[in-house]
């Protein structure tokens, strides 16, 4: 007998790419398909390259119990391609590092790596506007924060076309980040710009 897997809690249509939806993650069936994620080089800045799936399930109920920090699986036309986490800053490393804000929601994503012959143009940013969508569809969500990793490039400059503005370098337990933020009103201006071309 087959497990079944929560329903999906938003789902966005994007012309060209598909169905992209969220749901909560599950435990037993999510934690094989994000361990060959988070093993592979791409996802270095993930932090768990040398992680058992035995690691990525204990991470995973660690999240899952906080109250805190919650895993959303995404999926792409009810396949898995992508991981978003919400977290509220007042309970991690970065709320000590900030003036945090009533309004305030820490996220991160990890997109899966492409299978061969499966890329899609302009995949990743409508993985990003459909979790930035998520997140500000809850009224008391003000402004998103993200930490990502100084060396990680490519996140940043995404972050950057989202609406998301750099702040300052800090350093946190397991790196140095560049602390930044994206209110509703820049990221509804920076879709703006993103539909213009």
């Amino acid at each position: 007998m087959s497990r079944v897997v929560p329903e999906p809690s938003f789902r966005r249509y994007i012309a060209g790419i598909g169905t992209l939806s969220l749901r909560p993650f599950d435990l037993d069936t999510d934690v094989p398909v994000l361990h060959s994620w988070v093993t592979q080089p791409y996802a270095r800045y993930w932090g768990l390259l040398d992680a058992s799936v035995a690691d990525v399930h204990a991470e995973y109920l660690r999240i899952e119990q906080t109250g805190h920090h919650q895993a959303l699986l995404g999926e792409h036309d009810g396949r898995p391609a992508f991981l978003m986490e919400r977290y509220n800053p007042a309970y991690d490393a970065v709320g000590a590092v900030y003036d945090q804000a009533p309004g305030d929601v820490g996220m991160h994503v990890l997109v899966a790596p492409p299978a061969p012959g499966e890329h899609l143009a302009g995949f990743t940013g409508a993985v990003f506007e459909t979790i930035l969508d998520y997140l500000f569809s809850d009224p008391l969500v003000d402004r998103v924060v993200v930490e990502p990793d100084v060396r990680n490039t490519k996140i940043q400059a995404l972050n950057e076309r989202m609406g998301f503005r750099k702040h300052s370098i800090v350093q946190l337990p397991d790196k140095q980040s560049w602390l930044s933020f994206c209110t509703r009103d820049q990221y509804a201006e920076a879709v703006q710009m993103n539909e213009a071309g």
